[in-house]
């Protein structure tokens, strides 16, 4: 699985474009990290960058622009209109991709310390990452900004996490941090009345509203006087969702009011919890939702979780493609409603893009050509992934053509559980075509590598066998997998749509080729190699076992197909 963080560096420097380029080709220079978005500022005399990658790529991009940062940025002549305390102001990191926050946490400290060791710039961490509680706020972090930072550094309560506690007049200070994603998105109103969406606003957000004394003559809350405490503040109302800022304006480009949104955990409020909530109350004031704008980037699985929400609201199964259910997420949000919604530029993960042309991503004929030539790879272990995920796909199908049958109701559940493991096994299996030649790429490497000292031959040795582990793990887990395939279809035949009971025994058919020819793999792996014999003993019972089980269990799944059939 790839890791995936995101970096949003903000710069104090949004006016001097040579400056600003400089620091984002530092950031450019390190391999296997993509920058989305560069968004300057002449007024806040700012930049900030938005770039994702692995981890370790994050890390060396991040620390070479705010060392370019430091050279070129001298905080003694800045100026502008937004809070700042240093060159790099703020480095937040931001899992997107199978990375947790305690790892994020880690990676934000690895870069802390690097950056306050190597550069001298006194390091303060900040929300996720803070080790101080008072510091989890960015803006109390900031308060004094630069002009007060020397002030600030000689108080021992305001000793930097990493780094020197002495003054950089040139750098200033950064503050470094994990925070989760941020979403910025707007809801569309078929009204022109700010008003009304700043009266929405207040309800969703979870700082609330100052509680007013209903106006009888009016709808709006807005209208009504306030209610105050005795010491004159005013009473609050929570709003209804936690994590969640909102506000209302106008938009003259669109003739109509929005309320503008930023979801601070999106996995404690959700995208469609607050749409929904908004509907309704714009209902009750007489207008309408006409659809929603995202601002920026959206993680994959935000809007996946979207797209199964109204899948599920319509009793249809969420065991499909991704795209289909992110088709249904883009249209109940109504996402292209002022603008259109373009996967590849507003999904984070699609964005990131691929430089390298994956095997599956050729055309049907381009691969079946490419499998032909005289190349040893891509082989059968390739080969035996692809008819493995051949097999979930059908699987899948027959389980969505199920759940689609009014008189397969008692089976949805079932169905919609089919469904969701063949499109993961799909997806595994997708993966392990282009792994299986990628092992046997990674022996030729191995095998290349020079011998002629002692020093060498122990590494070279050490590669061989790491290499010749991968090429045995990667089609014993295609078997593994395409094991499971026939599983599903056996389950299908029994309890499937009769009328698409011949699919569901090609998926066994395809699945049995998936374990026998991911077995064989295995085998030949294991008896062409010198110093992998520990490590092979008990592989080939395993072996023996899985081709056993997935061969019984496709003949009962053949024979159940054709009683149906007869």
């Amino acid at each position: 699985m790839q890791k995936l963080i995101e970096c949003v560096p903000n710069f104090s420097e949004g006016i001097d474009q040579n400056k600003i380029d400089s620091i984002v080709s530092k950031i450019k220079s390190v391999d296997g990290v993509t920058i989305l978005d560069i968004d300057s500022g002449k007024d806040t005399n700012r930049s900030v960058v938005t770039f994702v990658g692995e981890p370790a790529a994050v890390l060396d991009a991040a620390f070479e622009g705010i060392k370019e940062a430091s050279n070129l940025i001298d905080m003694s002549k800045h100026s502008g209109t937004h809070p700042r305390i240093g060159a790099t102001d703020v480095c937040p990191l931001i899992p997107i991709k199978d990375v947790t926050i305690d790892e994020c946490i880690k990676y934000s400290h690895q870069l802390a310390d690097r950056v306050g060791t190597d550069l001298k710039i006194p390091i303060y961490l900040y929300e996720n990452s803070a080790q101080n509680s008072e510091r989890k706020n960015l803006a109390v972090i900031r308060e004094g900004e630069y002009e007060g930072l020397e002030k600030k550094l000689e108080d021992k309560l305001w000793k930097p996490d990493f780094g020197p506690a002495v003054f950089n007049a040139s750098a200033g200070a950064t503050v470094i941090g994990c925070r989760e994603f941020l979403i910025a998105y707007n809801i569309n109103l078929n009204t022109k009345d700010k008003r009304l969406a700043t009266d929405i606003a207040f309800d969703i957000r979870e700082l609330g509203r100052s509680k007013r004394v209903a106006n009888p003559e009016s709808l709006n809350l807005l209208d009504g006087e306030i209610v105050r405490n005795d010491d004159g503040s005013p009473v609050k109302v929570p709003g209804k969702f936690k994590d969640v800022k909102a506000i209302g304006w106008y938009v003259s480009e669109y003739k109509r009011a929005q309320i503008s949104i930023n979801f601070i955990n999106y996995k404690v409020s959700s995208i469609h919890d607050v749409f929904n909530t908004v509907c309704n109350l714009a209902e009750k004031r007489g207008v309408r939702v006409t659809g929603s704008e995202l601002v920026g980037l959206i993680p994959k699985d935000a809007i996946l979780s979207a797209g199964k929400y109204y899948l599920g609201k319509q009793n249809r199964t969420i065991g499909v493609p991704e795209k289909d259910i992110i088709e249904c997420a883009i249209q109940s949000l109504g996402l292209n409603d002022v603008s259109d919604f373009n996967l590849n530029e507003k999904i984070i993960e699609n964005a990131i893009g691929n430089d390298k042309n994956d095997l599956m991503d050729l055309s049907g004929k381009e691969l079946v050509s490419l499998i032909s030539d005289s190349s040893p790879a891509p082989g059968g272990g390739s080969v035996s992934a692809i008819a493995g995920s051949l097999g979930a796909s059908l699987v899948s199908m027959v389980a969505a053509l199920t759940h689609e049958k009014k008189e397969f109701i008692s089976a949805r559940k079932k169905m919609n559980d089919i469904g969701i493991n063949a499109q993961d096994l799909q997806s595994k299996l997708i993966r392990l075509v282009e792994e299986d030649t990628n092992a046997f790429n990674s022996i030729l490497s191995a095998n290349r590598l020079p011998d002629k000292t002692p020093e060498q031959k122990k590494y070279k040795d050490e590669e061989i066998f790491k290499a010749n582990k991968y090429a045995i793990d990667i089609p014993l887990e295609t078997a593994k997998l395409s094991l499971e395939v026939i599983k599903l279809s056996l389950e299908l035949v029994q309890y499937g749509n009769p009328n698409s009971v011949t699919d569901a025994e090609v998926a066994s058919e395809v699945g049995l080729a998936g374990v026998r020819g991911g077995c064989m793999n295995v085998m030949i792996n294991l008896s062409g190699t010198d110093n992998i014999e520990e490590y092979g003993l008990g592989i080939m019972d395993e072996i023996d076992l899985l081709i056993n089980e997935a061969t019984d269990i496709h003949k009962t799944v053949f024979h159940n197909t054709k009683k149906l059939i007869n």
